[in-house]
């Protein structure tokens, strides 16, 4: 398949995510530190997605259950885990003990995270109309 072969529409659509995508993410110089930290690599990206996705569905997120998110291709274990501690440290991610196993640590996104998690999702999803208005 080349260019030629896909209907205007799809090329602006496709031209018009790229733009947004780029404008929110590596491109937006206003970019909160959160968002830089989670978009500086592949793996802490789809780290973010998935790490939201299942705070969003209301999951509880322990250690082992939060470095399985992002397979194994992406990064070694150990990788994972220092990604996952490093959030924490910067307070990007915070950890507490469970409720019903002090040992076990559940990690849910601290406000700031969240909040600019919410406001990169919404901005990187409005369309043109929403823009122009």
């Amino acid at each position: 398949m080349n260019i030629t072969q896909i209907d205007e529409k799809s090329v602006k659509t496709a031209k018009n995510l790229i733009s947004r995508v780029l404008s929110t993410t590596v491109d937006n110089p206003n970019n909160p530190e959160s968002l830089n930290f989670f978009q500086a690599d592949t793996y802490r990206f789809y780290f973010l997605m998935s790490f939201m996705w299942e705070f969003l569905a209301e999951n509880e997120i322990s250690q082992e259950y939060a470095i399985s998110l992002v397979p194994k291709k992406f990064a070694s274990r150990i990788k994972r885990l220092q990604v996952l501690k490093q959030a924490v440290q910067l307070g990007f991610i915070l950890e507490k003990s469970s409720d019903v196993d002090r040992r076990r640590r559940i990690y849910a996104p601290s406000e700031v995270l969240l909040n600019d998690f919410v406001n990169y999702a919404n901005s990187t999803t409005q369309t043109d109309q929403d823009i122009a208005s």
